[in-house]
């Protein structure tokens, strides 16, 4: 009899959750801690049309960058894309729309989203062209914006190491926006690096828990040396 919280899957399987025109969320920063196989998966699948969130757009043939480089994305949400120059160049053309979000309010509402509030209040940006089109709140006499929650129809996520219930362990600076991004996601899908029995992570170890996670993969991992190169 299948056990009902066994998580590991083909990816195959996963990729029947991703869509042409879909919200996409992206744990990652600089392409470390995002998941090499899923997108790669997405590329080869065809997908396209994509609203992506995610702290930064990469490198142009790295991580989430692939898919700005590849034009499979139509609209982006992030603190800079400065790394990436081919976002940089559509967003000029016209071809990619580009949301900008301070770093901290980016990783703020997409916890928000994570966990059900309606937003956070943040002085950042008052009295600036950031306030354009948001919504103004006076708590105790002090102005602020409203920053909405943001979520997506599916979150991408990379760790180091998952149990086949979905209990999470990061590799170091990988982990920056990946728990975050977990519990953003209607439905979240994890790439491992390792994937091992229940009972095999120390408790103390975990920071996602399995409840936020619904699918996990095996990483494929990724041939940094010619992603580099290209």
């Amino acid at each position: 009899m299948t056990n009902r919280f066994e998580k590991v899957v083909s990816l195959s399987e996963a990729l029947t959750h991703f869509r042409d025109g879909m919200t996409l969320l992206a744990g990652g920063f600089g392409g470390v801690g995002n998941p090499p196989t899923l997108i790669q998966g997405i590329l080869d699948k065809g997908v396209r049309d994509l609203t992506l969130i995610s702290n930064d757009t990469a490198f142009p043939h790295i991580g989430i960058g692939k898919l700005v480089t590849e034009k499979r994305v139509k609209k982006v949400i992030a603190s800079h894309i400065g790394s990436n120059p081919n976002a940089g160049a559509q967003m000029t053309a016209g071809e990619l729309e580009v949301e900008f979000c301070p770093q901290g309010i980016l990783a703020e509402r997409v916890r928000a989203g994570g966990v059900g509030l309606g937003g956070i209040l943040s002085d950042v940006g008052i009295g600036t062209i950031a306030e354009k089109g948001k919504q103004k709140v006076v708590l105790d006499g002090k102005e602020y914006l409203l920053e909405t929650p943001l979520t997506a129809e599916v979150a991408i996520v990379h760790a180091k190491k998952a149990d086949r219930f979905g209990n999470l362990v990061f590799d170091t600076s990988a982990r920056n926006f990946n728990p975050l991004v977990a519990m953003a996601g209607d439905i979240t899908i994890v790439e491992a690096n390792e994937i091992v029995e229940v009972g095999m992570i120390d408790p103390e170890e975990i920071v996602t828990p399995g409840v936020f996670v619904n699918f996990i993969v095996q990483s494929e991992g990724v041939n940094w040396q010619w992603a580099w190169e290209k």
